[in-house]
C-alpha cells in the first residue's frame, strides 16, 4: 500500500457536480460529525480524481490517502492493518498520543483506534482508493468500520472501488455515489482544454464518439495520436482504440484471469458486439461457453461451482442464512442462470432445488440486485469488477470494459466465439442474431453470407430492433465485394441507424460505401439518409443541398420518397431563416394531389404573405391526416396547426405524432415530435407543460445525437425560464441554443433564445437592455431575426423601448404588428396591438386601450399575456394617482403570474403593490423596513448596479426624483456608499426581512 499525507497541485474536474457536491457535503459535515461516502464507477471515469479533488479542497484538518498494494491483497488482513500503521504515523507527526505496541487487536477495533488518535485533536479525511482490491477481510473490516465510525470522532472516509458489486456485502448500506460516463459537453470541453482547441472538427467529433464520455479513454485517445492526425493532416489509425489503448485504461480488471474465466468474458463481450448495452442473458453466454469447450460434459465442467436452480433462481445449500455476496479468497464470484445441460453427478436435490454434493460447500451466498452470485475457484479476484449477475444476466460493469474485452481477444478466438453463438442462437429460432454472428465469424469476401443476411435484415416479418438491422446490413456491406450491392447495403445500413437515432452512425455508414457504380436510386436514397442526417446534426444549408439533391435522383423511380426529400429540404431551409430557399424547395415537391401537396400549398403561401390562401390547404392537412399514419407524416398536421394559430389542433397532433413515434420504434422522429408539442404549448402560455415537453425532448436529442433538435429545445426552456424567472436558466439554455445555432446556421432557434434572454431582461426591469437585445432582431435589416419568430418578439421590444424612454425605436414595427395581427395566425396578437399601442399613445387614448387589450385576451387562452397587460395598465394608473384603480389591476395581474408560475413578473408586480401602498411591510426588517416602498424599489435597483438614470427609466420617474430618494434612502440607513446600501440589501433578500 502507497500511502501519502500531501496532495499534487490542483487539477480540474470536468462535470461531476453531483458527486462534488456530495464530497462537499461530507467535508462540511466533518466540522462536527464523522461522514462515510463510497464512489463507484467503472475504470477511467475518474474515481482517484474525485477523491483527489476531497483531498485538495479539504483544509480543515489533516488528509490520510491510500491506494491499495496489490503485494497486500494475498494476506488476510495485511491492508487494513497498512491503514492501521498509516494512521498511526499521522498521529505520531501531530503529537497525538499513540497506543503501545503489543499484540494487534482485532482488525475493526485496531483501525478504529488508529483513526481516533490521527483525529485526536482536528478532523481527519482519509481517501482509501481502489479498495475493491484489498484481500477480504480487509474489505469486511473496512466497511464495519466505516459503519461505527461516529464512535472514533470528527472522521470522513471516501472509499472509491470499481464497482459497488465488488464489495457489495462489505459495503452494503454506506452512502453511495456513483460515476457515469460525461456529458458531451463536458467531455468537449476537456479535449479542448488539453490540446488547445486545435483539433480538426471531424476528427474532435470521432474522438468524443470513440471515448463515449470516459475521461480516461479520451486522454489516451489523444495521446495516441500525433498533430497531423489531430490537425486532419493524415487520415486516423483504424481502429481508432485499439486493444492496448482499451486495456490500458481497463487496468487490473482484466489481468490474470483463467482461459475458464477470459472465454466467459469474451463470449458475454462478443454477445453484446455494436451493442449499447451492457447486459446478457446468462443461459445464451454458458450455453456458447459450453460449445467452445466440447469436451465439457456439463456446466459443472465450465464452471465447477456453479449450482443449480432453487425456486426460481439458483442458490448454494449452507448451514446457516444467506449473506450478501462478495469476493471468495483465492477464487471469484460469477453468476449464473439454470445450467443448459443436464447437471452432473456433484449436484443433488435439496428441499426441491439443487445443492453442491461436496462436503464442504461454498461461503454461503445470497441475492445480488435480483440474481446470485457463485464461486468459481481458481478465478481472479478482480473478475468480479468486470462481471456480474443481476436477473439472470451477466453484466459488464460499463462499456469499456466490455469493449476492452473483446477487442483485446485473438481474432481466431474472437470469430469461433461468434460461431458458438450463431449455433445457440440459431436453435433458438433468432435467425437475424444467428446469421450476424455468423457474419461476423466469417473472414473475407463471402457473398453468400453477405446475401443471406441483407435478406434477413431487411424482411419485416423478421422481429428485430432498427439498430440491429443496421449492423446486419452493415455487416453485409463488408462481405460483399461488388461496388452497387456494397452501395445498397450501406445505404439500407445508414437508413435504419438514422431511424434508430444514430445520425453519426449513418454518416460514417454512407461515407464508407462508395457510389461511382451505384445506380441513381441507390444514390438518391443515399442523398436522403445524408441530408435528414445533417438536419439533425450538421450545417442546415449543407442538408437541404443533400436533399435536393436526394429529390432530383429519387423522382423517377420514387416520387413519394423525392416529395419527402423535397418537403425536408424545406424544413432546412425553414430553421435556417432562409425563405427564398424554403420556396425553391416546395416548387420541388411536385404538385401531385395529396396531402404533402396540400401542405406545400400552404407553406408556399405563409412563405408570401398570403394567409388568407395558406388557411383552407393547412386545414386540410389538420383535418384530413390519418389518426395511424406513419410518423414523419404526423408532424406535418402539428406544423400545419402552429402556422393555422391553432394551438389545440398543433397539440393534438403534436401528441399523436410522439404516440406513433414511440409506437414505430423511430428514435429519430421522438425528439422532433416533442419539439412541436413544446412550441404549441409555449403559444398557448402553458409553459410549464412547454417546459416538461422540452426537458424530455432535449434528453431524447442528445441521446440521439440530434444536436439541432436539441439547440430547438434549449431555446424553448430559455423561454419557459424567462417566464418563470430563474435568470441562470435562462443563461445556460440561452448559450446552449446559440452555440449549436451559430455553427449549424439555425436561425430560428438563436431568435427564440436572443428573445428568451431579453424578455428575461425585461422581467427583471431592465428594459434598456431588453430593447437593446431586441432591436437588431425585429427592426428591418440584416440582422433581423427569422421570419416566422421576429413578429412574435415585437410585443416585448415595444414595451422595452417605451419602458426605457425610447419610443421612436418603435416606428414602422407597429405597422408590421398590425398586419400580423389582421391575418388571424396568432392568437394573442389583437390584444397585444392594442397593449402597445396603449403603451405609446398620449394619456387621453391609453386608457380606452388598456381597456380594448383586456377585452381581447378574453378570446385567446393564456395567462400571462393577459397578466402582463393588468401590469402594464396598473403602472400606468398608478402614475396618474388612480391607485384604488390601479390596486385592482395590478391585484388581477399578480393572481395572474401567479397562476402561471411566472415568478419573475409576480415580484415585479409585488413592487408595484408596495409602491402604490397596497402590500403590507414585512416585519424583522431593521433599518430597512424604515424604507417607503419607493424608497425600497430604487434601493433594489442601486444594489443591482442600476445608475440614477437607468433607475428612473425602469420605475418611469425622473432622474431628480431618483437623486432624492437615494439620498434619503442613504440617510435612513446610515450608509456612505452603494457597496454598503447592495450589501445590505442583499442580506434583506437572503433573510426575507424586507419592508
Amino acid at each position: 500500500m502507497t500511502v501519502t499525507t500531501t496532495v499534487q497541485a490542483p487539477h480540474r474536474l470536468y462535470g461531476r457536480g453531483t458527486q462534488r457536491r456530495a464530497v462537499a457535503a461530507l467535508l462540511e459535515r466533518l466540522r462536527t460529525d464523522s461522514a462515510v461516502l463510497v464512489v463507484t464507477g467503472e475504470p477511467g471515469l475518474g474515481r482517484t480524481a474525485l477523491l483527489d479533488h476531497a483531498a485538495r479542497t479539504f483544509d480543515g484538518g489533516r488528509v490520510l490517502a491510500v491506494r491499495a498494494d496489490p503485494a497486500l491483497a494475498r494476506t488476510s488482513c495485511a491492508a487494513v492493518y497498512a491503514l492501521c500503521r498509516a494512521a498511526a504515523a499521522v498521529a505520531a507527526e501531530s503529537g497525538a498520543a499513540v497506543g503501545a505496541a503489543g499484540a494487534p487487536a482485532r482488525p475493526v477495533r485496531a483501525l478504529l483506534d488508529a483513526l481516533a488518535c490521527a483525529a485526536v485533536d482536528a478532523p481527519l479525511l482519509v481517501c482509501v482508493d481502489d479498495a475493491h482490491r484489498w484481500d477480504a477481510a480487509s474489505r469486511a473490516a473496512l466497511g464495519s468500520a466505516a459503519r461505527q465510525l461516529h464512535r472514533a470522532g470528527r472522521i470522513g472516509l471516501l472509499i472509491g472501488v470499481a464497482g459497488h458489486r465488488a464489495a457489495e456485502r462489505d459495503l452494503a448500506g454506506l452512502p453511495v455515489t456513483g460515476l457515469h460516463p460525461l456529458a458531451p459537453a463536458d467531455a468537449g470541453a476537456l479535449l479542448d482544454d488539453v490540446t488547445g482547441g486545435g483539433v480538426d472538427p471531424a476528427v474532435r467529433e470521432e474522438l468524443l464518439d470513440e471515448a463515449e464520455g470516459n475521461p480516461a479513454l479520451l486522454l489516451a485517445l489523444i495521446r495516441r495520436l500525433g498533430p497531423a492526425e489531430l490537425t486532419a493532416e493524415r487520415p486516423l489509425p483504424r481502429p481508432l482504440a485499439d486493444a492496448a489503448t482499451l486495456s490500458g485504461v481497463a487496468g487490473d480488471a482484466l489481468r490474470g484471469l483463467t482461459p475458464a474465466a477470459t472465454d466467459l468474458l469474451l463470449t458475454a463481450a462478443a454477445a453484446l458486439r455494436e451493442s449499447d448495452e451492457v447486459s446478457v442473458d446468462a443461459d445464451l453466454v454458458l450455453r456458447a461457453v459450453h460449445h467452445l469447450q466440447p469436451t465439457a460434459s456439463t456446466p459443472r465442467d465450465l464452471l465447477p461451482d456453479v449450482v443449480g436452480r432453487a425456486e426460481g433462481g439458483p442458490r448454494c445449500a449452507a448451514s446457516g442464512p444467506s449473506e450478501a455476496p462478495g469476493p471468495a479468497e483465492g477464487g471469484l464470484r460469477f453468476a449464473a442462470s439454470a445450467p443448459p445441460e443436464p447437471l452432473s453427478d456433484a449436484l443433488g436435490p435439496a428441499d426441491g432445488g439443487l445443492r453442491c454434493a461436496a462436503s464442504a460447500p461454498p461461503e454461503p451466498l445470497g441475492p445480488a440486485d435480483g440474481g446470485s452470485w457463485f464461486a468459481v475457484p481458481g478465478a481472479p479476484e478482480s473478475l468480479p469488477d468486470a462481471v456480474g449477475l443481476a436477473d439472470g444476466r451477466f453484466r459488464f460493469v460499463g462499456r469499456l470494459v466490455r469493449r476492452a474485452v473483446y477487442a483485446g481477444a485473438p481474432p481466431e478466438r474472437r470469430r469461433a466465439v461468434h460461431r458458438a453463438l450463431a449455433r445457440v442462437l440459431a436453435a433458438d429460432g433468432q435467425r437475424l442474431p444467428a446469421l450476424l454472428h455468423r457474419a461476423w465469424a466469417t473472414s473475407g469476401p463471402a457473398p453468400l453470407v453477405a446475401a443471406e443476411l441483407s435478406r434477413a435484415a431487411a424482411d419485416p416479418a423478421v422481429p428485430a430492433p432498427q439498430w440491429l438491422r443496421a449492423l446486419a446490413h452493415g455487416r453485409a456491406a463488408q462481405l460483399t465485394a461488388d461496388g452497387a450491392r456494397r452501395a445498397a447495403s450501406c445505404t439500407a445500413a445508414a437508413e435504419q441507424a438514422l431511424h434508430a437515432g444514430r445520425p453519426r452512425w449513418a454518416l460514417r455508414l454512407l461515407d464508407d460505401a462508395g457510389y461511382g457504380t451505384a445506380p441513381a436510386a441507390v444514390r438518391g436514397r443515399a442523398e436522403l439518409v445524408r441530408g435528414l442526417a445533417e438536419r439533425y446534426d450538421g450545417p442546415v444549408a449543407d442538408a437541404r443541398e443533400s436533399l435536393l439533391s436526394a429529390a432530383a435522383l429519387l423522382t423517377p423511380t420514387a416520387p413519394a420518397l423525392a416529395t419527402t426529400a423535397a418537403l425536408t429540404a424545406a424544413d432546412a431551409a425553414w430553421a435556417a431563416g432562409d425563405a427564398g430557399a424554403c420556396l425553391e424547395a416546395l416548387d420541388a415537391a411536385g404538385r401531385t394531389p395529396d396531402l404533402a401537396s396540400e401542405y406545400g400549398y400552404g407553406m408556399r403561401a405563409v412563405l408570401q404573405g398570403r394567409f388568407d390562401l395558406a388557411a383552407a390547404p393547412l386545414r386540410r392537412v389538420v383535418a384530413d391526416t390519418p389518426v395511424d399514419g406513419e410518423p414523419e407524416a404526423l408532424l406535418r398536421p402539428a406544423v400545419a396547426a402552429l402556422l393555422l394559430g391553432d394551438m389545440s389542433a398543433a397539440v393534438r397532433a403534436g401528441a399523436r405524432a410522439l404516440a406513433a413515434a414511440r409506437a414505430h420504434g423511430s428514435d429519430a422522429l421522438v425528439p422532433r415530435a416533442l419539439e412541436y408539442l413544446a412550441y404549441a404549448e409555449l403559444r398557448a402560455g402553458r409553459h410549464a407543460l412547454a417546459r416538461t415537453h422540452a426537458e424530455d425532448g432535449l434528453r431524447a436529442a442528445q441521446r440521439t445525437g440530434q444536436r439541432n433538435t436539441a439547440a430547438h429545445h434549449h431555446a424553448v426552456l430559455a423561454l419557459a425560464a424567462s417566464i418563470e424567472g430563474e435568470g441562470t436558466v435562462v443563461t445556460r439554455h440561452v448559450t446552449a441554443a446559440l452555440g449549436t445555432a451559430r455553427r449549424h446556421g439555425l436561425v430560428q432557434a438563436a431568435t427564440l433564445a436572443h428573445w428568451a434572454a431579453a424578455r428575461a431582461d425585461l422581467g427583471r426591469g431592465r428594459p434598456l437592455e431588453a430593447a437593446d437585445r431586441l432591436g437588431p432582431l425585429v427592426r428591418p435589416g440584416p440582422r433581423r431575426g427569422h421570419f416566422a419568430v421576429w413578429m412574435l418578439a415585437v410585443p416585448c421590444f415595444v414595451e422595452a423601448a417605451a419602458l426605457a424612454g425610447r419610443p421612436d425605436d418603435t416606428q414602422g414595427v407597429l405597422a408590421d404588428l398590425a398586419v400580423w395581427a389582421s391575418l388571424g395566425a396568432d392568437p394573442q396578437a389583437p390584444a397585444q396591438l392594442a397593449r402597445c399601442r396603449a403603451l405609446l399613445a398620449p394619456p387621453e387614448q391609453a386608457d380606452a386601450l388598456y381597456q380594448r387589450a383586456l377585452d381581447l385576451h378574453e378570446h385567446a387562452v393564456g395567462d400571462f399575456e393577459r397578466a402582463r397587460t393588468q401590469l402594464l395598465y396598473g403602472k400606468w394608473l398608478r402614475r396618474r394617482r388612480r391607485l384604488r384603480e390601479a390596486r385592482d389591476r395590478l391585484g388581477a395581474a399578480l393572481a395572474g403570474f401567479d397562476h402561471c408560475g411566472a415568478g419573475v413578473w409576480a415580484e415585479q408586480t409585488r413592487q408595484e403593490l408596495r409602491a402604490n401602498g397596497a402590500a403590507p411591510s414585512g416585519t424583522g426588517g431593521g433599518a430597512l423596513s424604515r424604507l417607503t416602498p419607493q424608497q425600497w424599489r430604487i434601493a433594489q435597483c442601486v444594489a443591482e448596479g442600476a445608475t440614477n438614470r437607468e433607475v428612473a427609466r425602469t420605475l418611469s420617474v425622473s432622474t431628480r426624483t431618483v437623486d432624492y430618494h437615494l439620498r434619503n434612502v442613504f440617510a435612513v440607513l446610515g450608509v456612505r456608499s452603494r457597496v454598503e446600501l447592495a450589501r445590505l440589501v442583499e442580506q434583506s433578500e437572503k433573510t426575507g426581512a424586507q419592508p
